[in-house]
């Protein structure tokens, strides 16, 4: 919608993952390293973690992209919601092995034939295991079963582990001490400060083919970093409804006032969606009339909100139909009215 207003090739802000867009912020750099490192040593285990959208996942891709021309094979864990012998299973189709309707045993030399194949190919086996903070206990001591796997004294698989930061506090438990003796480099990626915040929203923006419009003042950097405490996820989620507003606005600058107005809007979107919402403020006034008054918005404040939603929306529906009125209508033919309004 808004990327032909503005002249974008595409989405800057997507929330899927594309290694076309990583920005290597001082922490991603430093995160890639760890990585990088552990390759190099080929063994053991890798550690990274960090907040929801902190861009564990772009970093993954982006190690990925680079890894396309050397002989790695590598293959991730996503859901590990799992029962240890399920992870095991889960390794084995990421690998493409037979894993169903087979014993463990089975399963495990299935494994371990793969593996020794692989290293007589010179190829390395890397196993990227993400939201690794849901492993249990007894899934996360398979996986450091699986480094007991080697061939000349040398480990046939190796493991990144990529968390949120509870992760960090799991790891330090008494069930994980054998698998922290077996970590050769950990790493937390915590936010992007306020100068990158700004680098990362232009590199995006760029990668799309932005030159200048719409333009941003200092100010609204500022603001929008402060809002989304410099997340990824959460400026592409602030970005791309600023971007909207934009569009339906027709804004070609985004200045502090641009980005309080979308702040707030979103404010109030999250406020439906929160249900301890009002916790705060019954826990501030401290009196029962107060917190039934506060627990309860009067009709008459629901229908407004309403109304103030629906005058969001009609814009955009109206210059969907514009759009689509546009594309539809027969070469050389006229309309009585085809103003978006």
């Amino acid at each position: 919608m808004y990327e032909s207003y503005y002249r974008f090739s595409a989405k800057p802000f997507q929330l899927s993952p594309d290694p076309r867009f990583f920005y290597g912020s001082k922490g991603h750099r430093r995160a890639m390293a760890y990585l990088e490192y552990g390759l190099s040593l080929g063994e053991g285990f890798i550690v990274i973690t960090g907040e929801v959208g902190a861009g564990k996942t772009t970093l993954v891709r982006n190690l990925f992209r680079q890894l396309e021309s050397e002989n790695i094979i590598a293959a991730q864990l996503v859901s590990t919601q799992l029962d240890a012998e399920d992870t095991l299973r889960s390794v084995g189709a990421a690998l493409g092995l037979e894993h169903e309707g087979i014993t463990k045993s089975a399963l495990l030399k299935n494994l371990e034939d793969y593996l020794v194949a692989a290293t007589r190919q010179g190829k390395r086996v890397l196993l990227v295991v993400d939201e690794a903070q849901n492993l249990t206990p007894r899934a996360v001591e398979e996986l450091r079963m699986l480094s007991n796997f080697q061939s000349d004294e040398r480990s046939l698989v190796q493991t990144f582990l990529l968390g949120q930061p509870e992760f960090r506090g799991i790891l330090q438990s008494q069930d994980m001490q054998q698998l922290r003796q077996r970590v050769i480099a950990s790493y937390h990626l915590g936010p992007m400060d306020a100068d990158e915040t700004q680098g990362y929203i232009e590199h995006r923006l760029k990668t799309v083919g932005w030159v200048g419009n719409p333009s941003f003042s200092d100010a609204a950097f500022a603001e929008l970093h402060g809002f989304t405490g410099g997340i990824p996820r959460r400026i592409n989620t602030f970005c791309d409804r600023l971007l909207l507003y934009g569009y339906l606005e027709e804004k070609a600058r985004f200045d502090a006032a641009e980005i309080n107005e979308v702040i707030q809007d979103l404010r109030k979107e999250v406020a439906h969606q929160e249900p301890g919402q009002y916790g705060a403020t019954r826990a501030a006034n401290g009196s029962r009339g107060a917190v039934a008054e506060e627990a309860t918005p009067p009709l008459v404040q629901r229908v407004e909100q309403m109304e103030r939603s629906l005058n969001r929306i009609l814009p955009i529906v109206r210059k969907i139909l514009y759009v689509v009125s546009e594309k539809n209508a027969p070469e050389g033919g006229a309309e009585a009215d085809r103003s978006p309004g």
